[in-house]
């Protein structure tokens, strides 16, 4: 598997389908066919509409689509994404809300490297904008990121993490969201060894696997099945020609998405019928609910086979984070000196990603940390996307992570410099 010919095959296919859909969708929509009206012309139309948008999607990194929010004066503000902090695998970015006072709370999001975009937290964040001053780390996708950069795994992520902590200084709370909640959970536990007036006020962690153990699940499973020489020869591929990353070897985004859709396959094949069937009665619009959920769902990024692998392993496999064996360059980074950070853990009773158990591990390993400090927290009823986004969150999950935050804030300690466009140095291999 490890070739750019296959890479580029699989490239092609999506292509080839993009196309496939389009030649349908402009055939059936031929004028001509107008004189002899016949269902089948609809239902070719629409089947080629939802197809060429689908598999378009795929390789198009989504805009985040937030142009403004309602301040407490009542207006509308202007929203600027602004880049403060310039790394090559990611940047730390910033919502600044114009012609509004700055807000108390201080919240870096911590986006999941696993697949997706930062923009799948577009909701999270445009419900965090409200009254927060909001970051966020922008994974890039690896196969734009050429070889002469340098590797990306487990260790790199958990250091940029502390960087970006670094930056913004200690008045901050930090939420982490799906895949980065044990590396955040180090990158703290890292600042309490190397610089305690670095580690922000708080962390807020959402349905993240601490200790994949504590409740198995379907993504637990394959972990401990397939082993690592088996995992790289099935999944890792060289990055094509076409790309500025070529040669560089990766976890293809093409291939987790097949891995999530065949989780639910059947809802996602209903879901797309049903689709098909209100386009082919004119009852579809541009932004309907499917087309907002898919357009970033099928939105897919390739991540470094160096970060892959090493999440598999030492994450999942060998429970470094749980085990509070995780080092850093050979340095243990002991989970058990963060002694002044309060800590949350947010699960969902019906997650099949991160089940009820995983998460809420954390606060054992945190031996130094009083219980005042800990707390947790256990939706019913909500499965994995809605613990961050959607009703749950903010009809239940985000009041009680506000009241956290404010429970936790505190005197105002040194800020971050907040300069922009910063460029901090840079891990070779």
């Amino acid at each position: 598997m490890r070739y750019m010919a296959t890479y580029d095959l699989m490239e092609t296919m999506r292509n080839t389908n993009q196309w496939l859909g389009a030649s349908a969708l402009a055939m059936a929509s031929y004028p001509a066919f107008g004189m002899v009206p016949h269902p089948m012309f609809n239902l070719m139309a629409a089947w080629g509409e939802v197809t060429e948008r689908s598999f378009a999607r795929m390789v198009a990194k989504p805009d985040w689509n937030l142009h403004s929010v309602v301040g407490a004066d009542g207006q509308d503000h202007l929203v600027e994404v602004e880049t403060e902090v310039e790394r090559p695998f990611g940047d730390l970015i910033r919502f600044h809300v114009l012609g509004r006072e700055e807000m108390k709370r201080r919240v870096l999001l911590v986006a999941p490297m696993s697949g997706h975009y930062a923009t799948l937290l577009r909701s999270t964040v445009q419900s965090l904008l409200e009254d927060c001053e909001v970051w966020v780390t922008d994974w890039h996708n690896a196969r734009d990121i050429p070889v002469s950069t340098g590797k990306f795994d487990v260790e790199d992520y958990t250091l940029y993490l502390a960087d970006f902590m670094k930056h913004l200084g200690s008045d901050l709370h930090v939420i982490a969201v799906c895949q980065p909640v044990p590396l955040t959970l180090a990158a703290t536990a890292y600042l309490a060894g190397e610089d305690p007036k670095s580690q922000p006020k708080s962390l807020t962690l959402v349905g993240g696997p601490v200790d994949p153990d504590a409740a198995p699940t379907e993504v637990t499973d394959f972990g401990r099945r397939v082993t690592m020489g088996q995992l790289e020869e099935t999944v890792i591929q060289q990055v094509g020609a076409k790309y500025a990353g070529c040669g560089r070897m990766v976890y293809p985004g093409l291939l987790q998405l097949q891995s999530f859709m065949s989780m639910n396959a059947e809802k996602h094949g209903k879901a797309f019928y049903e689709q098909m069937m209100r386009v082919a009665r004119g009852e579809a619009q541009e932004h309907d609910k499917h087309n907002r959920f898919y357009d970033e769902y099928l939105a897919v990024m390739d991540m470094t086979a160096e970060f892959y692998l090493s999440t598999v392993e030492r994450i999942f496999k060998g429970r470094e984070i749980a085990q509070n064996i995780f080092t850093i360059e050979g340095k243990p980074v002991d989970i058990g000196a963060i002694t002044s950070v309060a800590v949350k853990t947010v699960e969902g009773s019906k997650d099949d990603i991160s089940a009820p158990g995983q998460c809420i591990a954390a606060l054992d390993l945190l031996t130094g940390l009083p219980e005042a400090k800990k707390a947790s927290h256990v939706e019913e009823g909500a499965g994995h996307y809605g613990i961050f986004a959607g009703k749950s969150w903010r009809n239940n999950i985000r009041p009680l992570v506000m009241d956290f935050i404010d429970a936790n804030s505190g005197p105002v300690p040194t800020r971050g410099t907040g300069k922009k466009k910063r460029k901090a140095p840079q891990k070779k291999a």
